[in-house]
């Protein structure tokens, strides 16, 4: 059984106003009284949005779902003291970014720990020029190359840039908002938003020939070599599915421009990137909300 969130703008927990605050209130209440549907639905509404956040921190879907249950498990066992003096969103999120910045870090973040070895990696990564018959049969692989090389991008941010541009600049989560989950000033979230995002765009300024057209790096010419290596999986790719979303069409937001720098392409780049709606109810809901020890704090009925 696979479950959906629902297609309005209204449930992305990030923008300005965000009016399912109250429904989370009512939720949480029912929830701590004992009442299984509703943590179950409480639960349901904010997986995405955790589980996206936990991907691009850590870029691989299996540690993104440990990230995801640990955080959620913390959520659930700490909801007995959510008074309700401030939004759901702000104290459930605060858990996770809190939970995901002092995790232990992930072999992914190991590889890709800054831009010099990235782009020391791509450097040493033999190019293979395709012809336009080839660069046609090998579409979703060289899409795949794009994800997993982005991807790979934000994993060369900080731990905290990292959380702040996928708040910041993917999520749309304004200065506000983004001060509040991470605890920080707003001129504090503002300064490392604008860091990051600076990082970034000066690394795909020069290395990456979707932003800047005078790079000689294509993920066409990379494609070869990381199939043939394995670094791409034919046969099971972790980023460019079709029953994945893109974070443009499913976090409809209305950032407040802070601080737009230079040229959008990148950001664009990013909003590009796959973003998973669909969970296995088994997998992230049955075996958090049916474990004894749960059930024993929460009292559900």
């Amino acid at each position: 059984m696979h479950l959906t969130i629902k297609d309005n703008v209204m449930d992305n927990p990030f923008l300005k106003e965000y009016t399912s605050d109250k429904t989370d209130h009512q939720l949480v209440k029912e929830a701590q009284d004992g009442n299984k549907a509703s943590l179950e639905n409480l639960i349901l509404k904010h997986q995405p949005f955790i589980y996206n956040i936990a991907w691009k921190m850590v870029r691989h879907p299996a540690d993104a779902e440990d990230l995801t249950q640990e955080a959620t498990i913390k959520i659930i066992t700490n909801l007995a003291q959510f008074k309700g003096k401030s939004s759901f969103r702000t104290w459930a999120y605060r858990i996770v970014a809190n939970h995901f910045l002092m995790s232990k870090r992930r072999p992914n973040e190991s590889v890709f720990e800054s831009f010099d070895k990235m782009a020391q990696g791509l450097d040493m990564t033999p190019d293979t020029e395709l012809t336009e018959m080839e660069k046609k049969e090998n579409k979703a692989f060289i899409k795949e190359m794009n994800y997993s090389c982005m991807s790979g991008m934000l994993l060369c941010l900080t731990r905290e840039q990292r959380l702040v541009y996928i708040l910041g600049e993917m999520f749309n989560a304004d200065h506000n908002l983004g001060s509040e989950i991470l605890n920080i000033s707003k001129d504090n979230f503002r300064q490392r938003l604008s860091r990051a995002r600076k990082d970034i765009f000066n690394f795909m300024n020069e290395k990456c020939g979707l932003v800047n057209k005078s790079n000689p790096c294509r993920c066409h010419k990379k494609v070869t070599f990381a199939l043939n290596n394995k670094v791409i999986d034919s046969r099971n790719l972790l980023f460019n599915r079709e029953e994945f979303s893109k974070f443009k069409t499913e976090i409809k937001g209305d950032t407040d421009d802070m601080m737009k720098i230079i040229d959008d392409k990148y950001a664009e780049l990013y909003g590009q990137l796959p973003y998973k709606k669909d969970f296995d109810k088994k997998t992230f809901l049955e075996d958090i909300v049916n474990d004894d020890h749960i059930k024993n704090l929460m009292k559900l009925n």
